[in-house]
């Protein structure tokens, strides 16, 4: 008989789950770490307005981390919690020494876009087994990079 969680999964179903929660972890917390930096190193006349907004993006990036993690230890599972983790196991590179705003900005809807597409696979990763829980709490995460993409978007003239 297969072992069973907290919350009455099948440990084998949600095993793809979990990796697919760890993936996005490890991305968020990258996210995050650029996002510190474009904060802090932000140079040029639109300073005031993208150092705000890049701390908007990270304490938003720092609600989402704590979320998965959760999430994965309801599931069962052991969230990521080492740098190294995060940087292996992350579809997003860490970036060192952006400065200006329009390669910042470039990079930060690429990076969306990468979210955006791991968060829809880990959509249909928990459908295929009945998560709904997960499938709630990565809905909602998509809605809103989304807009903010689309808004990132605009900046960029697209």
């Amino acid at each position: 008989m297969s072992q069973k969680n907290d919350i009455d999964f099948n440990e084998e179903n949600v095993a793809k789950t979990i990796e697919g929660l760890n993936g996005l972890l490890a991305d968020l917390q990258m996210y995050y770490q650029n996002m510190r930096g474009f904060h802090w190193n932000i140079r040029g006349e639109q300073f005031f307005e993208l150092h705000t907004k890049f701390e908007e993006l990270y304490n938003a990036a720092a609600l989402k981390i704590d979320e998965v993690a959760e999430r994965i230890l309801t599931l069962g599972g052991t969230p990521l919690h080492t740098f190294s983790d995060y940087i292996s196991n992350s579809s997003i590179e860490p970036k060192k020494d952006y400065s200006d705003a329009a390669p910042i900005m470039e990079n930060i809807h690429a990076s969306h876009i990468l979210l955006l597409n791991k968060m829809r696979a880990l959509i249909s990763i928990a459908g295929e087994g009945d998560d709904e829980g997960t499938q709630d709490l990565i809905a909602p995460m998509i809605s809103e990079i989304e807009k903010t993409n689309w808004m990132f978007g605009a900046w960029l003239k697209r």
